[in-house]
Formats: C-alpha cells, structure tokens, sequence
C-alpha cells in the first residue's frame, strides 16, 4: 500500500475539503476533539470496529476522561493531548512571573510575542481570571478582552502563529507563547538548557488530536490495522521520542521512549479542552477583533 499523506493548515480546512468532496479519499484522518464531535453529528465518521484494535487498551484512563465527547472510542482514538505554553530565554531573562500574567510585564515589552490564535489568547486570559476557556458569560469575556488589550497587547512585538519559533530561535523574541515541539526543533539541543518552557498552572487550553476513519473510506480494515499500529507501545514511544512529548495518551510506551518530555501530564491538570461553542462562537470573533485589529 502506498502512503499518501496530506497536511492542512487547520482543521476548518481539512473539514472544508471532507464537507466539500466526501472521505476525498482518506482513509485516516487526525481532527482535533471539537471536530470530532462536529463530525460525528453530522455523520461523517465511520464507527470504529474497536475488537480489532487490541492495542488500545494502553490508552490511558486521563485520556479516556478528557475525550468526553467519545469516551469509548466508537468514532476517534486519542492520538496526543497537548497544550501551548510559554518559552523564556533565561540568558536575557533572570526574573519573571510563570503566569500567562508575564505578558504583562512591561520590561519584556517589545521582546515577546503571543500565537495569533483566537481561542489560545483569550483562552489563556480566561483562565489566568480564573474563568473557563469555554465561557459564554458576556462579562468575563469582556475581562478577558480588556485585559489583553490593555496589559499584555502593548508589550508584544505581533501575534504570530507561524514565525514565532524561528524569531525565539534567532533571540527577536525573549518570551513566546507556542508549542514546545515548534520552539525546540528551532534552536540547536545545546542551546536547550537556555529555554524555560513552561505551561502556566493557571489553566488553559489544550488539545486532543484524534485518529478517526470518514464516513466511506476505501480501506477501513486497513485504517483500524494502522490505528492499532500506531498504539503498539514500541511504535508510540517513537513519537514521543521524535516531538519529546509526555506520555499523556500510552503510557505503556514510557519504558520504550529515550528521551525527556519538554513538559509532563502533571502540568496538563488544569487544562480545557475547547468546546465547539457554536454560535457562542461569535462572542469570541467578536472580542478577537477588537484586539487584533483596534489600537
């Protein structure tokens, strides 16, 4: 069998082409948790046949807990849960707050930088208030938007979903918000030891990346086979081993893996995974706005 892999910038863009063309002819799909639930409504995930998957009985009861919108596997099997967090370069930083909080400190300003996501900085906002990611409360998310307009939005350089890495790397940025696996595969492994990366135990967003089959695949006893595959211990400890990431959805593949997570399952405890708030979803567009795009 030859192996076609496509990649999408978002899952709205992958939902677009499935919306638009059936299964588009994959057999395996990675949607994150709300698109699974989006998709299963709309039926256009197969069910997974999970007796002939025997490999995931090593997906772990916190993955199981945090996948509510399917906790028996019928439509999507945890692939990871993750979260962004925040990097510091120690070097030019001594002293900081290891809150969402740090983009407020005005001796940083215009040596830091935040994700141009939507739901990640008003989800880290909500949380650093103590308010869920997932609110509909008009009043904390006008908090959430002041606050970030007001305190943290002068001392940032941009918001920046895709360069963010890099310009931590080059030292532009001395604090970034983003994903571990995107800062660290920046910078050389020597260099390691100089970045704090760190997820804030105020909360805040995280992530479940699902495997799941669409609704007429072709190869559905070949998808199952690779799902199965890639949840064989040896096989996952691979993957933690490739990104450094903890073992939050196989913990069997622990003893295979040779290389330290960027940050461990204990840090995720305070962590939302988004809801899909559907039209809730346009008080966030709203409030985003407003901060990306009023002085």
């Amino acid at each position: 069998v030859d192996v076609v892999l496509d990649y999408f910038a978002s899952n709205e863009e992958m939902f677009a082409k499935l919306m638009a063309s059936g299964d588009a002819g994959y057999d395996v799909i990675f949607p994150s948790g709300d698109y699974v639930s989006i998709m299963k409504n709309l039926g256009m995930l197969e069910k997974l046949d999970t007796s002939k998957m025997p490999n995931l009985q090593y997906i772990t009861e916190f993955a199981r807990e945090r996948a509510y919108y399917d906790p028996n596997m019928e439509y999507a099997v945890p692939y990871y849960i993750g979260a962004t967090g925040i990097a510091v370069n120690t070097k030019m930083v001594k002293e900081y707050e290891k809150t969402w909080n740090i983009f407020g400190d005005t001796r940083l300003q215009g040596r830091m930088v935040m994700m141009d996501d939507m739901r990640e900085v008003m989800g880290d906002a909500l949380s650093y208030l103590g308010y869920s990611v997932n609110t509909t409360d008009a009043a904390e998310l006008e908090e959430a938007r002041v606050l970030v307009n007001t305190k943290w939005k002068p001392n940032l350089v941009k918001f920046d979903a895709e360069g963010f890495a890099k310009a931590f790397a080059s030292g532009e940025y001395w604090v970034a918000h983003g994903y571990a696996e995107a800062i660290f595969e920046e910078l050389p492994e020597e260099q390691w030891s100089d970045v704090d990366f760190f997820l804030p135990e105020d909360g805040g967003p995280m992530y479940i990346d699902s495997m799941s089959i669409p609704k007429g695949a072709r190869n559905y006893e070949l998808a199952l086979e690779f799902i199965n595959y890639i949840h064989k211990p040896e096989n996952y400890a691979q993957f933690l081993d490739r990104f450094h990431f903890p073992a939050s959805v196989n913990t069997e593949a622990e003893k295979y893996r040779t290389t330290t997570p960027f940050y461990t399952v204990e840090m995720l405890t305070n962590y939302e995974l988004k809801d899909d708030l559907g039209p809730n979803l346009e008080m966030y567009n709203k409030a985003w706005e407003t901060i990306r795009y009023v002085n």
